[in-house]
């Protein structure tokens, strides 16, 4: 044991802010540090460390932003940065998380075996676009990936992507699923609302969805199904998350005539008389989660999605859109993706996948479906009980015991090589 414990461990990310790749850094430095001697590394701490793990970090101290050649020179010292910090440490491995980590993790050299951790799809990230997107995908990707010694995709979908896509060759290639932290959360949600906040859940059946407010998430079509899903019966749609559509998204949600609540804006009571509770953070999302009727999940793209495990963990029926990558996995895992996109709903082994709400040409008709579909459940109290046991049972196979293992083997013969 005391040699594993001196094993020294280097992650790498390109900050400690709000994300879900930035949480799944903080559970996997917070689990190898059981094993193993820990150090965080991040390009720059300007956003604050929002998941603190105990663990030391070292700050390349190289800032974002600027032009095309302040971004080439922050590049080059980040890559050098990190190539000093293994000369010092002597790490056995270095794991970077996220593609600008992943870059300057396989450039930078030094001591330790490289392994990268991919946390969503590359060939629909609707971020990667533009003269900068296409080095990415058709540059970038295809002529860096394949220096890595592992490459972990936390999706099984994304290795066909990775290797069809982009030539990365599958022998590097491995899934190890998000794990949650599943008797916390159970935890958690069970902690009690604020009278107001019971008062907005006792007066309709709620759709809660939560996760940041942003292009990925794809929230806004989301209102359209539910506002005529609310032309037809009392119901109500909770936000929690932030982001930079929050204005959009308001905006948008009043456009169609629903009574929105807004946390942000200027202090007005909580009271049951909204349609749209936009609640913002919260310290505990999961205590929002549980006494819903059914969780939403609308996003144009995943790795393996925090907010539907953590949603399926409370017990709540969900309905999730088929997109890449995750949901199929967690919900319908008999099956493979089809080869073109649903346009009805199909229920899985373990909850509801949906169409995905992209496609101008098909976007009414799939809102469509989507509102069938949330009116259907919500009229079904028996089938809402039994999709929500079963997708609590499906979340037993991501507890932190049954995933982390996977990490460990990893990194132990990554370090004996």
């Amino acid at each position: 044991m005391a040699n594993t414990i001196r094993t020294k461990i280097l992650l790498l990310i390109p900050n400690l802010g709000l994300g879900g790749a930035q949480r799944v850094f903080h559970d996997h430095s917070v689990e190898l540090a059981r094993h193993y001697a820990v150090t965080e590394a991040v390009f720059n701490l300007e956003g604050g460390d929002l998941y603190p793990s105990g663990n030391p970090v070292v700050s390349l101290d190289v800032s974002g932003g600027g032009g095309a050649l302040a971004k080439i020179q922050n590049f080059r010292r980040r890559i050098s940065g990190l190539r000093q910090l293994r000369e010092r440490l002597q790490p056995a491995v270095v794991i970077s998380h996220l593609e600008g980590a992943d870059y300057v993790n396989l450039l930078s050299g030094g001591p330790g075996k490289t392994i990268l951790c991919v946390h969503g799809s590359k060939l629909h990230d609707a971020n990667i676009r533009g003269p900068v997107g296409w080095l990415r995908k058709n540059v970038l990707i295809p002529a860096l990936y394949n220096r890595a010694d592992r490459i972990v995709t936390v999706s099984r979908d994304i290795i066909p992507e990775l290797v069809n896509g982009f030539g990365v060759k599958p022998a590097k290639l491995l899934t190890i699923n998000n794990f949650f932290e599943v008797a916390e959360i159970e935890a958690k949600s069970r902690e009690s609302l604020s009278a107001a906040e019971a008062a907005v859940y006792a007066a309709a059946p709620v759709l809660v969805t939560s996760g940041r407010l942003t292009l990925q998430k794809n929230q806004g079509p989301l209102l359209d199904a539910f506002a005529e899903l609310r032309r037809r019966q009392p119901v109500k749609l909770v936000f929690v998350g932030d982001g930079e559509l929050r204005d959009q998204l308001t905006t948008r949600a009043r456009a169609l005539g629903l009574r929105v609540y807004a946390a942000w804006e200027s202090p007005t009571p909580l009271t049951p008389d909204y349609d749209v509770y936009f609640l913002g953070l919260q310290q505990n999302p999961f205590k929002y989660l549980r006494p819903a009727t059914a969780f939403v999940f609308p996003s144009s793209w995943e790795g393996f999605p925090m907010a539907l495990g953590e949603a399926m963990i409370c017990g709540l029926p969900v309905l999730s859109t088929d997109c890449p990558t995750g949901p199929r996995e967690m919900l319908a895992p008999a099956t493979e993706a089809p080869a073109t996109a649903l346009r009805q709903a199909e229920r899985g082994a373990f909850g509801l996948l949906l169409p995905m709400l992209t496609q101008p040409a098909t976007l009414a008709a799939d809102q469509a479906v989507w509102t069938e579909t949330m009116a259907a459940l919500l009229a079904d109290a028996p089938e809402q009980q039994r999709l929500g046991q079963l997708a609590r049972e499906r979340m037993q196979d991501f507890t932190r015991e049954r995933i982390f293992g996977q990490w460990v083997q990893l990194v132990e013969e990554m370090s004996r090589g």
